[in-house]
């Protein structure tokens, strides 16, 4: 079961031992929630987990008592014992070192697992993310998006390739067990129709992603914040309300009324 569920408004900034996950069921934001039930799932104790969901539709990102959380104002961000941390992936390498366990190895082997999970926050996500806002979310004509979608299209695809190639010689993307590498990869691969990036010419992509989806905790951990039955498929209605979303956040002209 998700863990205690708090409005946006909830109790900001705790100084306790608790971990107060600041989140929106997006694929940046399932990959702590991934992350939470995993460690759960390999026996890790964890404190009081305690879920603030954030609605990107009213911006509660932009309010104060999270900017002084998350300066980036974005989704997601952790506050433990006193200490915000945001960016996804820097939450998952502190969860990681925070609560040890084979998601994140110790020693020499670490390095087999981060310089994958650098590569998703560094390629993946950007590349994925902005070909969903060029092929769902951002409206002007054809012939402005053309270089645009072709640009991360094509991209998109090479780093599928990347990935196929690394699946040739290993069963995970950082080596012989699941790791932070393959929780932050696989909520933007899932997405993989949505941004019109096919992976099915990579059959070891395509086993990649079927591997994780039967993992217990990844299945819920993208249940968090969404009814159960659309964990793994929005609803229309919620497909409609994520698309008008993403063309208000996409929209040229809001870039500059936040601070």
């Amino acid at each position: 079961m998700p863990p205690t569920e708090l409005t946006s408004r909830g109790r900001k900034g705790s100084m306790t031992m608790t971990l107060d996950v600041y989140y929106s069921a997006t694929p940046n934001g399932w990959k702590i929630s991934i992350m939470i039930e995993e460690l759960k799932e390999v026996g890790v104790g964890l404190p009081e987990v305690r879920l603030h969901m954030m609605s990107l539709e009213d911006g509660d990102q932009f309010a104060s008592e999270f900017t002084a959380i998350n300066p980036n104002q974005r989704m997601p961000a952790l506050m433990h014992d006193g200490r915000a941390i945001f960016e996804s992936c820097a939450i998952l390498q502190y969860l990681g070192e925070t609560y040890p366990s084979p998601l994140l190895p110790q020693g020499p082997a670490r390095w087999d697992v981060l310089p994958w999970l650098y590569w998703q926050a560094a390629n993946l996500g950007p590349v994925f993310g902005n070909k969903v806002s060029y092929t769902r979310y951002i409206d002007v004509d054809e012939a402005t998006k053309a270089h645009p979608m072709d640009r991360f299209g094509n991209e998109g695809a090479r780093l599928v390739r990347v990935m196929a190639r690394r699946l040739e010689v290993a069963p995970w993307l950082g080596g012989e067990t699941f790791s932070v590498a393959d929780i932050a990869a696989f909520p933007w691969v899932r997405a993989y129709k949505w941004a019109k990036i096919d992976i099915t010419a990579e059959p070891r992509v395509v086993d990649w992603l079927e591997r994780c989806r039967r993992r217990p905790g990844v299945q819920r951990g993208v249940a968090w914040g969404v009814p159960q039955e659309e964990a793994e498929r929005f609803s229309a209605d919620r497909r409609a309300r994520y698309k008008a979303m993403g063309a208000s956040i996409a929209a040229n002209e809001r870039l500059n009324e936040r601070n």
